[in-house]
């Protein structure tokens, strides 16, 4: 089977803001409406939708980047002030080293959790 995820619905309060957010934090093209949606395209074949209506729930979003990519990340959420951390429930201000890679999560105002990682964390 050749599956390939296209796009998630990011559930949020407010999403422009979320969506920025998100843009800002991995240097991403602004957010383009769609539908009800504000789309934030993170690479050529994956979106994500941020959504605001209905019952709200967090999510958790993870992505293998390369050492490069990290490095930009982690340095724009320092730089930002953001919260993140080493483990999921984990607001220490640090990476992770798991399967010799680096790691870090890092949350936005809704409580949305972006993982970022240089490492399949399954080997």
């Amino acid at each position: 089977m050749d599956l390939e995820l296209n796009h998630a619905i990011v559930h949020c309060t407010d999403k422009a803001a979320a969506a920025r957010f998100f843009a800002d934090l991995i240097d991403a093209a602004p957010m383009r409406v769609s539908g009800p949606f504000a789309a934030v395209r993170v690479n050529d074949r994956l979106t994500l939708d941020f959504y605001d209506e209905g019952a709200f729930a967090f999510g958790h979003f993870a992505f293998l980047v390369s050492d490069r990519d990290f490095d930009a990340i982690l340095r724009r959420a320092t730089a930002g002030e953001l919260l993140f951390g080493s483990g999921p429930f984990a607001r220490d201000q640090a990476i992770n080293r798991l399967n010799g890679g680096r790691g870090v999560y890092v949350w936005d105002d809704d409580g949305n959790s972006y993982e970022f990682f240089t490492a399949d964390p399954l080997g």
